[in-house]
């Protein structure tokens, strides 16, 4: 087979103990899988992957997504590494995307805006605001380290209606999510280079 039809997204979510994969065509062709892997996630992540892919073979893929924090200081940086790594050794486009935002559009409520928080190292919280749209998500407040009684003092003044979501620690079953966020922006024409995807960690870590 010499002309091979790139027509797979391939989706990694290590942000967190959970280790998420999903692969799809984006017709009749879906699957995912996660592995509660805990601290042995950077060890095992190169072998989930190979076990994880086939029937589907590396050169179908036209993109892939990472969720690029924040999260688990380790498990995201060795999410995006081994996602930049492949993205450039198969010459294909990669989106690094936010993990509240997957969160975020995991949701799927249209114009309803959510608030989400997540806790951090040393008491503090990674805190964001998204708006969720048809073709995607807005953010109405960046990605953001805070302590609670800042965070606490932005929602009081918040002047429209929202929900709060404080998003658990297993980020891995939401890699549909993040599969889905990539294809929006793939569907839209945005081709970013492996280059462009950075690692989002907030703080220093600390028994991360």
């Amino acid at each position: 087979m010499t002309n091979i039809e790139k027509k797979y997204g391939l989706a990694i979510h290590t942000t967190s103990p959970e280790l998420g994969l999903a692969i799809s065509n984006f017709g009749e062709n879906t699957r995912s899988k996660t592995w509660n892997l805990g601290r042995d996630l950077s060890t095992c992540l190169h072998q989930k992957l190979q076990d994880f892919m086939p029937p589907q073979t590396w050169q179908e893929l036209s993109f892939i997504a990472i969720a690029k924090g924040p999260g688990s200081f380790t498990g995201t940086r060795i999410g995006v590494v081994t996602a930049r790594t492949l993205a450039q050794q198969l010459n294909i486009p990669l989106f690094a995307i936010s993990t509240l935002a997957i969160i975020a559009w995991s949701y799927k409520q249209k114009s309803k805006i959510l608030s989400l928080e997540m806790s951090a190292q040393r008491n503090q919280l990674f805190t964001a605001i998204y708006q969720v749209k048809e073709m995607g998500i807005n953010s109405l407040l960046e990605d953001k380290l805070m302590n609670p009684i800042e965070w606490e003092k932005i929602l009081k003044n918040w002047e429209t209606s929202y929900q709060l979501i404080q998003v658990e620690n297993s980020l891995g079953k939401s890699v549909v999510s993040l599969l889905e966020l990539a294809n929006l922006e793939w569907q839209k024409g945005n081709r970013p280079h492996w280059s462009e995807a950075l690692p989002f960690y907030g703080q220093h870590p600390v028994n991360n």
